[in-house]
């Protein structure tokens, strides 16, 4: 702002004052921006680190993913870490910079290229490595992340915690779906880029206690220092978060393989007994996934099932179990039908991941729906092949009241932010549901959801490949249906107007989706008639009082007008 003075005394009273107040003014102007500029700032930090985190930019898009080789020591007595990672990586284009992410609570002691320490730039939970020449397409590239530190503990799901069971002793594990795998150990973390060869994890803890880790145990050796080192190997792609660190004194038992898929169990000694006997039903989980599913996807790395203090996680081929030994989930009835009750959620839950999650995994988290809500509807393929059909129509109906409709189950992809609730869940589960009943032959859609697995299974992928395939493998256009469900929140409604008298009901669909005409079963629900309703007003014989609708097979909301 420019102050023009004409023709003024300047040491007048008169100006004196006017330059007091001028200069409260500027004062107040200078303490209001000052007071506005660190909120202001921190947004715009918190915005980067979301944008450097969520994007798949140019120094993510270069390489490749390949291998890690996690070696890490793990000190219960101040709850810190230190060891290295060994990233390799092929390149997809000439470059001379990579970017890597770690939290901020960790030190990078050094970067490691052919033995010689590396140039690295950290900014927020990123860092950026320099190579000292231009690394050529298609070469196979390792670096090494020397690194300790503190980790991060934000709740049982947010990092690495260290606890003390009910003897007292350590009990350390990692559980980072939502903060990311950087939380403890450096990685490029991303779900777009799995490394396809896997990991080997070298956990050295103290003498007495267990790591368990995924994949295969390789053994384990005393170092003579007081800590033992577990040799782990994964041989599949996994995602970064999935894998995961679980130390205490843990007691080791096996059920008996199914063909050549190991099943292992791991529990705390005072809760061994409790554990055998709800642990049991691990196997016919598997047995009725593989068979209406496709082959579990790590038999090399085997099947384990981890006994933690929270809830539970999909840790690929060492799934997380805290559900207290007991059926259902909550301690209730977790969807009010009276079916839950009768296994026990975490175990089906979080092992449906290995399906869809682990072997399928979403390219980026905006499209978790391709996890959970998949997942979800796994707990009704296990219903299914446990109690019937009609069991599970209730079952998954049951999921009803959790929906909030108030936001799309896909987000916004290329930022580092958790879904705004959890309809990719429940509403994905009753769209997959929907989904049925619009292809509407139960052999075709089990035929289809094998045909789904093994078509994407080891692959990332995004809800466009999704639509894509059920397009080709219906011969139909799907696309305004998935649209509606997934890209929207609220829920198509079917509204009906009656004319009694006449005996003819009109109907017709309101949706956000243009060309949205899903079929939908109606009239009489012993003969059902597939009305096929269109953004126009259409009519058909029926009353008041005799005119249903298959509330039970689609997801919609209904208007009797």
């Amino acid at each position: 702002m420019w102050v023009f003075v004409r023709s003024t005394n300047l040491f007048s009273p008169t100006f004196q004052a006017i330059l007091s107040s001028m200069n409260l003014r500027i004062t107040l102007l200078l303490a209001g921006l000052l007071s506005f500029l660190p909120s202001n700032l921190a947004a715009q930090d918190s915005n980067r680190k979301m944008q450097l985190l969520g994007e798949y930019g140019r120094y993510r898009a270069n390489n490749d993913l390949l291998h890690y080789t996690l070696t890490l020591r793990v000190n219960p007595d101040d709850a810190s870490i230190s060891g290295d990672n060994q990233v390799r990586f092929r390149m997809l284009a000439d470059g001379q910079r990579i970017q890597l992410d770690l939290a901020q609570e960790l030190s990078i002691e050094k970067v490691l290229y052919l033995g010689q320490p590396l140039k690295f730039m950290r900014e927020e939970e990123s860092f950026f490595i320099d190579f000292p020449r231009t690394l050529k397409k298609g070469t196979t590239q390792t670096v090494d992340v020397v690194y300790s530190g503190h980790p991060r503990t934000a709740g049982r799901f947010g990092g690495m915690s260290f606890e003390k069971d009910a003897a007292g002793k350590p009990w350390v594990f990692t559980a980072c779906e939502g903060n990311g795998a950087r939380v403890w150990w450096p990685n490029k973390d991303q779900w777009r880029d799995e490394p396809q060869q896997g990991v080997d994890l070298r956990i050295a803890v103290p003498n007495g206690l267990m790591d368990v880790s995924n994949g295969r145990l390789l053994g384990h050796r005393n170092l003579h220092n007081g800590y033992t080192r577990w040799d782990w190997r994964v041989t599949y792609p996994i995602n970064n978060y999935d894998v995961a660190l679980n130390i205490a004194d843990y007691i080791h038992w096996s059920d008996k393989p199914l063909g050549k898929l190991t099943i292992d169990f791991y529990a705390k000694p005072e809760d061994l007994d409790k554990a055998k006997a709800q642990f049991t039903q691990a196997r016919p989980m598997l047995e009725i996934f593989n068979r209406k599913i496709g082959e579990y996807a790590f038999v090399r790395d085997g099947y384990k099932l981890v006994q933690v203090p929270y809830a539970g996680m999909e840790h690929q081929s060492a799934i997380a179990y805290g559900n207290h030994f007991q059926n259902s989930y909550h301690n209730g009835d977790w969807t009010g039908v009276g079916i839950s009750p009768r296994f026990d959620f975490i175990i089906i839950h979080e092992s449906g991941h290995e399906w869809f999650g682990n072997a399928i995994t979403a390219a980026d988290p905006a499209d978790m729906w391709i996890h959970e809500g998949w997942c979800t509807y796994s707990e009704d393929i296990y219903v299914e092949g446990r109690w019937g059909k009609s069991d599970a129509i209730r079952y998954i109906n049951g999921y009803k009241s959790k929906v909030k409709n108030e936001h799309p189950i896909v987000g916004h992809r290329g930022i580092d932010k958790d879904p705004l609730d959890e309809d990719q869940y429940f509403k994905g589960a009753l769209f997959l549901n929907t989904l049925r009943s619009v292809i509407d032959d139960d052999t075709k859609w089990y035929a289809g959801i094998h045909a789904y697995y093994e078509h994407f299974k080891y692959k990332t992928i995004l809800t466009e490949d999704v639509v894509a395939f059920w397009n080709q493998y219906t011969g139909r256009n799907l696309t305004p249906i998935f649209n509606e469900y997934l890209h929207h929140a609220a829920l198509p409604k079917l509204e009906l107007k009656f004319d009694d008298a006449a005996g003819t009901v009109q109907y017709r669909w309101v949706a956000d989706e243009p060309n949205f005409n899903m079929a939908i079963k109606a009239g009489d629900p012993q003969h059902w008639t597939l009305l096929h309703p269109t953004a126009q007003w259409q009519t058909t014989q029926g009353n008041r009082a005799n005119f249903h609708v298959a509330e039970d097979l689609y997801y919609i909301n209904l208007a009797r007008l």
